[in-house]
């Protein structure tokens, strides 16, 4: 598209307070209107997109020189959105300066965060939902949320000390499957889960785990997928009180799989349409 639709705006301080948000920890960014909702960074059009589908509000963008003079589709298919914020841009070296990493496809958006839904409102309708415990790498849930989205998983709940989905990296390896696939903090425990109807299924390998073959939790009409931290796996009195403990199998002398593995493995195999 023509970019005079567009609000351009040269750099020309890299301290000016406009951009200051581009300079921040992902904790800042997450506080920045506390106690309201805060802000985030999504990277790249194609998760700027679907962040923009799933209705949240740019604040402002930056894009490189060389993107705004040879946009590909993706990027002005995504400036098409833009006409009514403003639009900051500078050659590669100044934009890496001020943000402290290089740009992926080089564009960034600020956005605002919206209020969580409640645990109750994303599993209405949901007969298969992942629990992540304790997930706590930023490209792991990233991959959790893409395989989700890929695999029939309808919603995601996520411990309170699970790494934020929104976070820039979290929703670049989700390929913006985040903003697609409903998910809020469980703040309750699990006792909400039997409450909701949920059979609970606890990937680990126990004395008591059984198959990933077996085809009982398959056939559960609500059933909710617990997949635990990247080194500890889940707590213990997590696995106690699932209905289910299920295994991977695989060849010995193999420990476990990565988390993001192990979900794709589980989704796929108990959550078919």
């Amino acid at each position: 598209m023509p970019t005079n639709n567009i609000n351009m705006i040269e750099i020309t301080d890299l301290a000016s307070p406009d951009l200051l948000p581009y300079t921040m920890r992902e904790v800042g960014l997450l506080r920045y209107y506390e106690p309201k909702e805060g802000l985030f960074i999504a990277e790249s059009p194609k998760v700027i997109r679907r962040a923009i589908d799933a209705g949240y509000e740019v604040v402002s963008a930056l894009v490189e020189h060389d993107h705004i003079k040879h946009p590909t589709d993706e990027i002005s298919d995504v400036l098409s959105y833009l006409v009514n914020v403003p639009v900051y841009t500078a050659e590669f070296d100044i934009l890496t300066n001020l943000t402290g990493y290089k740009l992926t496809r080089g564009m960034l958006a600020l956005m605002r965060r919206r209020i969580l839904p409640s645990v109750s409102d994303i599993c209405k309708d949901a007969t298969r939902i992942a629990v992540l415990e304790d997930v706590v790498n930023p490209t792991n849930l990233g991959a959790i949320f893409r395989s989700a989205a890929a695999l029939n998983v309808d919603a995601i709940l996520l411990t309170p000390a699970c790494t934020d989905p929104l976070y820039r990296r979290a929703a670049r390896v989700s390929m913006g499957t985040v903003f697609q696939i409903p998910w809020t903090i469980l703040r309750n425990g699990y006792a909400e889960m039997k409450e909701l109807g949920y059979k609970t299924a606890a990937m680990a390998l126990t004395h008591r785990s059984i198959s990933l073959s077996d085809p009982t939790p398959a056939k559960e009409k609500k059933l909710a997928i617990i997949l635990g931290s990247e080194g500890n796996g889940l707590k213990q009195e997590t696995i106690d009180l699932c209905d289910y403990t299920i295994r991977i199998p695989m060849q010995e002398n193999v420990d476990s799989l990565n988390v993001a593995a192990a979900s794709a493995v589980a989704f796929w195999e108990l959550c078919k349409k």
